[in-house]
C-alpha cells in the first residue's frame, strides 16, 4: 500500500512539475502601418511542428514547455516575420507584420511556404484578399467581392451580372452572408447587378463551402463572413474612387493614437444624374430614374489589453422610379438593408478569449404603383435582434476549443398587398406579420491528434419557435375561411429543433500533400421563396411554421490537396454529395394574391453531387487560378412536374473560371478573367394551338431545355504613376473591358408572334434577350 501511495505521489509531482514548466504566449497580430488586426494570421513553432491561427479579432495563444523557440509569423500579402521566443513565463506579445510591397532593402525576410491548405482540417475554406479582388476586371469598374467568389470552383453565379450565387447545388437563400456578424438578407444593388459590399470598407472575406464549423448555423450550403476595416490607428487616411457610374469616398484614422480609431466609407451611383439631361421634360418618361447608395461606418476603442469595444453599421438603399405620363402610370420601388453591430472582446487569461455581440438588422422592400385613380402597394421585409457570446479556449497546441450561445428574435413581413380605387379598398385576408425565436448552442474542438492526423469536430443544437401574435385561418378546399385560431403575444405557435453534428478530418501524407474528409448536418429555419432564378428584391423571406418545415441537409465531402514548387502552386480535387429535404417552391400556375404566401407553397427534396478541380499560382509576377466544376443538381416535388425529378434552375454541368494577374513592372499590372458555363435550364413552350380563337401554349416539363452556353472574357490594366518620395498622395488608373469579344449571352428567351391565323401567315418565333455587349470603363483611385 505504501508503494502505491509513493507511486501516486511521484506521479502527481511529475504532473505538477510538468505543468509548472508550461507557459503561454498570447497577443494580437496586426498590420504595422494601420494597426488593423490580421484575421487568420499564422504563428508556427518550427522546432515543434505546431502552430496556431489568429481568430476573427487577430488574437492568438499558444502554450509550450519552458524553453527557447524559433517562430515564424505569416499572413498572405505580408512579409513573414521570424521571432526567437524565450518562454520562461507567461508572456503577451503583439506582433506587427509589414506588407510585402513595403520591403526594406536592409532587412532580411525569411519567407515560409504557404501550406494552410495542407495543414488545416478545414475543407472548402477560402480567404479572399481584397487586393486580389481589386486586381480582377470588374463590371462597370465596380470591384465586387461576391463576383470574385463566383470565380471559385463549386460556386455558380445567378446570372449575367448578378451578385446572387449558388454553392454546391444549394439555393440562393442557403448561403449565410455576414457583415460584421450581421446577417445580410439581400446582397444586391441594381436588382442584383452589383453587391452591397464596398471594397474600400472591407478588410477580410472568408468563404466556407464544405465542412461548415459548428459556430455557424441557420443555412445549408455556405458561409460568407465579411469583416469591415477597423480604421487606421496611426494616421488619417482618405481614399477616393471615381468611376463611370459610381464614386466612393472613405476616411479612416485615429480617435486616440494606438487606442481608438474610426472608418467611414460611402458610395453612390449617379446613373440618374447622367441620364436626366437626356430625358426631356416633355418626354412621357420624365421623372424616371434609378440610384443606389450605401454607407459603412465603424469605430473601436481599446480600453486595455484585455478589453476592446467595436461599433459598426451599414445602411444602403436602392430606389427605382418609373413614370409614363402617356398612360398616367407611376411606380416607385425602394429597398435596402440596415445593420448595426456592437461587440465587446474580453481576454480572461492567456488561454481564454470571449466576444459578446449585439446585432440589429433590417431588410425592407416596397413597391408603390399608381395609374389614374388606382393605387397598389406591396411590401415585405425581415428584422432581427440578435445576441450571442463566443469563447475561444486555447487549451494546448493540440486543442483549440470554441463554444458559445446564440439567440435571435425574428420579425417577418412576408407579404402585405393592398390597394384602392376611389373608395374601394383592398386589404390582405390574413395579417401576415410573423414572429419567431431562434436559439443555438455549440461546441467544437480543433484537435491535432498527431503530426499526421487532425480533426475538427463540433456539435450544434438549434431550436426555432414561432410565436404570437398570430392568427391562423382554417379554410375549406376552395380557400374560404371557416374558422380561425388566435395566438397572443409570445404564445407558442410551432416549435422545431435538432442536433447538427459537424466533423472534418485531415490526414497528412507528407509535407506537401494531404487527404481531407468532411460530414456536416445543417438545419435552416427561414427560407427565401422565389419565382425567378436570381436574387431580386421581390423574393420573400418566410419562417418555418406549421405548414413550412425547416430545410435540412447532409453533405459528405472528401478531397486531395497538393502543393508544388515550394508552395508556388496550390492544387486540390474535392468531391461532394449533398441531400436537401423540405425544399420550397410556388405551386404550378401561382399568381400573386391577397392570401398568406405560405398557402401557395409546395414541398419536395433535392440532391447535388460533383467534383471540383482547383490550381492556384500564388507566387511570382504571374498569379491566378483555374477552377473547374463538374456537377449535377436535381429536385423532386410531388406536386410539380408530375412528381418526376428535374434539373434545378441552378444545375450547371460544366463551370470553368480562369483568372490571371501579371505585374509587368511597378507601374503596370494586367488582369484577365475567362468564364464558361453550361447554359441555364429552362422550361419552354413546346406546342401552340388555338382555343376559342385564342393562341394557347403548352409548356415542356420543368427545365427540360437549356439556353446556349455562357462564356465571357474580361480584361483590366492598372497604371500606378510614380510619385515623389515625399508625396502626400498616391493614385492609380484602372482601365477595364467587360465582355471583350462582345458575346451576346442569353438572359432570357421570349416568343414573338407575327401575322395572324386568319390570313394563314401566323408565325411564332423564339427570341433571345441579352444584356451586356462589350463595356469599357475607367476608374481613378487616389489615396492620401
Amino acid at each position: 500500500m505504501k508503494s502505491v501511495y509513493l507511486f501516486f505521489f511521484f506521479l502527481f509531482l511529475t504532473v505538477v512539475v510538468t505543468a509548472q514548466e508550461k507557459f503561454t504566449i498570447n497577443g494580437y497580430i496586426k498590420d504595422s502601418l494601420t494597426g488593423e488586426t490580421l484575421i487568420g494570421a499564422n504563428v508556427y513553432i518550427r522546432s515543434e511542428g505546431k502552430g496556431v491561427s489568429a481568430n476573427q479579432y487577430g488574437f492568438y495563444s499558444i502554450t509550450l514547455k519552458k524553453g527557447i523557440y524559433k517562430a515564424s509569423v505569416s499572413f498572405v500579402g505580408y512579409q513573414t516575420k521570424d521571432l526567437e521566443i524565450d518562454l520562461n513565463s507567461n508572456q503577451q506579445n503583439n506582433i506587427l507584420l509589414v506588407l510585402s510591397n513595403m520591403a526594406i532593402n536592409n532587412v532580411t525576410v525569411v519567407s515560409r511556404k504557404r501550406d494552410n491548405n495542407i495543414k488545416t482540417a478545414q475543407m472548402g475554406k477560402m480567404e479572399l484578399n481584397i487586393n486580389t479582388a481589386k486586381a480582377i476586371p470588374a463590371f462597370m469598374g465596380e470591384v465586387d467581392i461576391l463576383k470574385t467568389l463566383q470565380l471559385m470552383p463549386g460556386i455558380r453565379n445567378a446570372g449575367e451580372g448578378n451578385a446572387g450565387f449558388y454553392v454546391r447545388g444549394g439555393g440562393a437563400d442557403q448561403n449565410l452572408i455576414l457583415l460584421d456578424d450581421a446577417v445580410v438578407y439581400n446582397t444586391g444593388h441594381l436588382f442584383g447587378f452589383f453587391s452591397i459590399f464596398n471594397s474600400d470598407a472591407i478588410k477580410n472575406v472568408t468563404l466556407i463551402k464544405g465542412g461548415m464549423p459548428a459556430q455557424y448555423g441557420g443555412r445549408l450550403s455556405s458561409v460568407v463572413d465579411v469583416a469591415m476595416k477597423e480604421g487606421n490607428t496611426n494616421k488619417t487616411q482618405v481614399d477616393i474612387g471615381i468611376g463611370l457610374i459610381a464614386s466612393r469616398f472613405s476616411i479612416q484614422g485615429p480617435l486616440k493614437k494606438n487606442k481608438a480609431s474610426y472608418m467611414i466609407s460611402a458610395r453612390r451611383t449617379y446613373a440618374d444624374a447622367l441620364a436626366k439631361p437626356f430625358i426631356k421634360k416633355t418626354s412621357d418618361y420624365y421623372g424616371s430614374g434609378y440610384f443606389f447608395y450605401d454607407l459603412n461606418a465603424k469605430m473601436n476603442y481599446e480600453f486595455s489589453e484585455k478589453d476592446h469595444l467595436y461599433l459598426s453599421g451599414y445602411f444602403g438603399r436602392d430606389k427605382f422610379n418609373f413614370n409614363n405620363s402617356k398612360r398616367s402610370f407611376q411606380t416607385e420601388i425602394p429597398w435596402g438593408n440596415s445593420t448595426a453591430t456592437l461587440r465587446w472582446n474580453h481576454v480572461f487569461n492567456q488561454k481564454l478569449f470571449a466576444n459578446t455581440t449585439l446585432v440589429y438588422n433590417d431588410y425592407k422592400f416596397a413597391l408603390n404603383g399608381r395609374q389614374n385613380d388606382f393605387n397598389i402597394n406591396l411590401s415585405s421585409g425581415i428584422r432581427d435582434l440578435n445576441a450571442k457570446t463566443d469563447f475561444d479556449y486555447y487549451a494546448s497546441p493540440e486543442h483549440k476549443i470554441k463554444f458559445g450561445v446564440q439567440y435571435t428574435f425574428h420579425t417577418f413581413l412576408p407579404n402585405v398587398l393592398s390597394g384602392n380605387q376611389d373608395s374601394v379598398v383592398f386589404t390582405p385576408q390574413n395579417a401576415t406579420k410573423k414572429y419567431a425565436n431562434e436559439y443555438a448552442v455549440y461546441i467544437q474542438d480543433d484537435w491535432e491528434i498527431n503530426s499526421k492526423l487532425k480533426l475538427n469536430i463540433g456539435l450544434r443544437y438549434s431550436r426555432f419557435q414561432q410565436v404570437g401574435r398570430y392568427t391562423k385561418y382554417i379554410r375549406d378546399v376552395n380557400g374560404n375561411i371557416l374558422d380561425s385560431v388566435v395566438y397572443g403575444k409570445g404564445q407558442t405557435v410551432q416549435v422545431y429543433g435538432g442536433f447538427e453534428p459537424r466533423a472534418t478530418m485531415r490526414y497528412e501524407l507528407n509535407e506537401t500533400s494531404s487527404l481531407k474528409a468532411a460530414i456536416t448536418h445543417n438545419l435552416q429555419y427561414i427560407h427565401l421563396v422565389t419565382n425567378a432564378g436570381t436574387t431580386l428584391p421581390t423574393d420573400l423571406w418566410v419562417p418555418s411554421t406549421a405548414i413550412v418545415q425547416p430545410q435540412l441537409s447532409w453533405q459528405y465531402a472528401m478531397g486531395y490537396f497538393k502543393n508544388f514548387k515550394d508552395g508556388m502552386f496550390e492544387t486540390s480535387i474535392e468531391a461532394y454529395y449533398k441531400t436537401m429535404e423540405h425544399q420550397i417552391e410556388y405551386r404550378e400556375g401561382y399568381t400573386p394574391s391577397l392570401k398568406d404566401p405560405e398557402e401557395e407553397f409546395v414541398f419536395g427534396k433535392g440532391w447535388s453531387y460533383g467534383a471540383e478541380f482547383f490550381v492556384n499560382k500564388v507566387k511570382g509576377r504571374l498569379t491566378g487560378w483555374v477552377g473547374y466544376t463538374l456537377s449535377w443538381t436535381m429536385r423532386q416535388f410531388k406536386d410539380l412536374n408530375d412528381g418526376m425529378q428535374y434539373p434545378s434552375r441552378n444545375d450547371r454541368r460544366h463551370d470553368l473560371s480562369v483568372v490571371a494577374n501579371y505585374e509587368i513592372n511597378k507601374k503596370w499590372k494586367l488582369g484577365s478573367v475567362f468564364v464558361y458555363g453550361t447554359g441555364a435550364a429552362i422550361s419552354v413552350p413546346e406546342r401552340f394551338y388555338f382555343v376559342s380563337g385564342n393562341l394557347t401554349q403548352e409548356y415542356s416539363r420543368i427545365n427540360a431545355y437549356r439556353m446556349a452556353a455562357y462564356h465571357r472574357l474580361d480584361f483590366a490594366a492598372t497604371y500606378t504613376p510614380t510619385h515623389k518620395a515625399n508625396s502626400k498622395y498616391t493614385s492609380n488608373w484602372v482601365f477595364s473591358i467587360y465582355n471583350v469579344y462582345s458575346r451576346m449571352n442569353p438572359y432570357f428567351i421570349y416568343y414573338d408572334q407575327t401575322g395572324s391565323a386568319a390570313t394563314g401567315d401566323l408565325k411564332v418565333t423564339a427570341k433571345q434577350v441579352s444584356l451586356f455587349p462589350i463595356i469599357p470603363s475607367i476608374t481613378w483611385n487616389v489615396k492620401f
